[in-house]
């Protein structure tokens, strides 16, 4: 199998209720998880990315982080609904997401 041009990490983090750094897993991360293996499937995309479930990667409270290496490029409040527009975009056309970026120093 060949190595993926890109490695995707969504966080998956789950906190007790109030936490102060929030949980990604109780704002839709399993299912944003669901929808990424799913786009992967549907593309037949194995060569070109990779997709793993992942810990806290930063700002929990902003809702489902997800990571994109070799960029280092974190999306944060990622829902399904963005999932064909990352694929599109940023894993197979190489341009980030801007309207989905975490903000500087949130991480």
């Amino acid at each position: 199998m060949p190595k993926p041009q890109r490695h995707v990490f969504v966080c998956s983090q789950q906190r007790p209720p109030g936490h102060p750094r929030g949980s990604c897993a109780s704002k839709g991360a399993s299912p944003l998880l669901q929808a990424f293996w799913g786009e992967l499937q549907k593309r037949q995309a194995y060569d070109k990315v990779a997709i793993t479930y992942a810990g806290c990667l930063g700002p929990c409270d902003n809702g489902p982080n997800v990571l994109v290496y070799p960029e280092g490029v974190l999306y944060s409040g990622v829902s399904t609904a963005d999932v064909v527009e990352i694929f599109d975009s940023h894993l197979e056309g190489g341009k980030p997401v801007e309207r989905l970026l975490a903000e500087a120093g949130a991480w």
